[in-house]
């Protein structure tokens, strides 16, 4: 009896530490889902089109966002001279078997013809595993207000 006990725990410490394997990877492929959606920064719609869920959307500057609509505004921005940097940082992962929640802090800038500004983003992200790839189905940004003084 004291033998299938033994047994018995190994074996559920074999599960959890592989379970937990698998979810430090998909956490790892989730961050980087999120991280490659910023192809659009590059106007890369087919990087973009790799990552994003074909029902992708967003809130993004207090507007929504269907599909390539955020894309193409991203784009028109380029064209007048605007130039962005995003970083992920503080990433914080949940992942509940095929669907995948992230926060971040985007920390990053914005460059035009007057300069470079410092900005940040309070960013989160639902995705969704399918044929094992994380894909973004839905990113909300909200800036974060410079300090005052």
């Amino acid at each position: 009896m004291k033998t299938f006990f033994l047994c018995g725990g190994f074996l559920f410490c074999l599960l959890v530490s592989a379970q937990g394997a698998e979810s430090n990877a998909d956490e790892k492929e989730v961050t980087e889902a999120v991280r490659s959606i910023g192809a659009f920064a590059a106007d890369d719609f087919a990087k973009f089109h790799e990552v994003a869920a074909a029902d992708f959307y967003a809130f993004d500057g207090g507007e929504p966002y269907k599909g390539d609509e955020l894309i193409e505004l991203l784009k028109k921005l380029h064209t007048g001279g605007k130039t962005f940097v995003w970083t992920i940082t503080e990433p914080n992962v949940h992942v509940e078997g095929g669907v995948a929640w992230i926060t971040y802090v985007n920390d990053g800038s914005i460059r035009d013809s007057s300069g470079t500004k410092k900005m940040a983003w309070l960013e989160s992200a639902v995705l969704r595993k399918n044929e094992g790839k994380w894909r973004v189905q839905f990113l909300h940004s909200t800036r974060v207000r410079p300090p005052e003084g």
